[in-house]
């Protein structure tokens, strides 16, 4: 990695991993992010697998999509290799697949070192490395870099604009067209999973964190078997009425999610988590003194009628309301029936024309 990369700083800590910013060597290395993944369970190596092989799915190919440059696997205290394209390690397949992590590669998951394991290995000697099994104590993810944090931070640390707010929820919606168009459901689409790389021409979105995302065949338009999940993920107040329910759900979770998100951007709304001392982006429904998640509310009263613009609880300054075309569409994409809702592929054409009749 010191080969490769200059790890420079901290920049975020999650329930899995933690994020360095980074620079590539040489006199105008470009800035990346370098995620740090401990394999200190099943459970976590399950989720960065199924990270991994979204990010290469995707490979660079949307500007939306966070891209990944490289991946190494940590085999020792001071060792890390390079993985090829379609190559997994595989005790770390092993250890999803039995549920169990051998002894030897618990060591240091839990380290908060800063300091990158040095590369040893020379380029023409990590193709014959790699046919040695070793046991994979971390992942490391190199990705591209969004200085703009995430999109949470982004807009409310910015004065209310109209034509910025329609920049970043187009970007949101043809991000998710290209990933449903690859069969990847995100299942996790919340302002944190959102980052933003900044530009003279504006704000970049880009969709990242994939731990929870699931690959399907690829989902076609008009097609009702569309493969379904059971599982309840996700974060309560972007979750879906179905997930909440505990039923089975399919990719409309995610158009569902996206259309909290979409309502919160456009109108500022915010709220306060419990635990949480900063406001959050998002939507919800009003009982007195209470804020309940949307998906919530809709699972326990399908036929609840939501209002938007919302009248009260933004945050100001506000912005101007959306248009009536956009406040259909955010009732369509936030109806309790899935299969009332657009696909995604529906959706960037509608906001299209919706945000054009403002």
């Amino acid at each position: 990695m010191e080969e490769l990369y200059i790890l420079q700083r901290e920049v975020g800590r999650g329930s899995y991993g933690v994020v360095f910013e980074g620079r590539e060597k040489g006199a105008h290395g470009e800035r990346v992010a370098i995620k740090r993944l401990p394999c200190s369970s099943p459970e976590c190596i399950q989720l960065y697998l199924q990270e991994l092989w979204v990010m290469r799915t995707t490979a660079q190919s949307h500007p939306n999509v966070i891209a990944l440059h490289s991946c190494l696997a940590q085999t020792g205290p001071n060792t890390l290799q390079l993985l090829k394209p379609g190559r997994l390690p595989l005790d770390l397949v092993e250890s999803a697949l039995k549920g169990t992590v051998p002894a030897g590669q618990k060591h240091n998951t839990k380290s908060t070192n800063s300091n990158l394991p040095r590369s040893r290995k020379r380029p023409a000697e990590q193709s014959v490395a790699e046919a040695i099994p070793r046991r994979c104590s971390a992942l490391w993810l190199v990705m591209e870099y969004c200085e703009g944090g995430d999109l949470n931070n982004y807009i409310l640390s910015q004065p209310p604009d109209t034509e910025r707010n329609h920049s970043v929820i187009e970007q949101l919606s043809s991000a998710m067209a290209f990933l449903h168009g690859l069969g990847i459901v995100h299942r996790d689409l919340k302002p944190d999973n959102v980052l933003v790389q900044l530009s003279k021409m504006g704000p970049v979105i880009k969709v990242a964190d994939f731990g929870l995302s699931k690959m399907t065949e690829r989902l076609i338009e008009g097609d009702n078997t569309r493969p379904a999940f059971s599982s309840t993920c996700g974060s309560d107040f972007y979750m879906a009425p179905e997930v909440w329910a505990g039923r089975n759900y399919t990719s409309q979770a995610d158009i569902f999610s996206l259309g909290v998100l979409f309502w919160a951007v456009l109108e500022r709304i915010t709220f306060l988590e419990d635990g949480c001392t900063h406001e959050q982006l998002g939507a919800y429904f009003v009982r007195g003194r209470w804020l309940t998640p949307l998906g919530e509310a809709l699972s326990q009263n399908p036929a609840l009628q939501l209002v938007i613009p919302m009248k009260g609880r933004r945050a100001p300054p506000l912005p101007p309301p959306p248009n009536a075309a956009v406040c259909t569409l955010l009732l369509h994409m936030l109806a309790s029936d899935p299969d009332a809702r657009p696909s995604a592929h529906q959706l960037e054409g509608s906001l299209r024309h919706a945000l054009r009749q403002g």
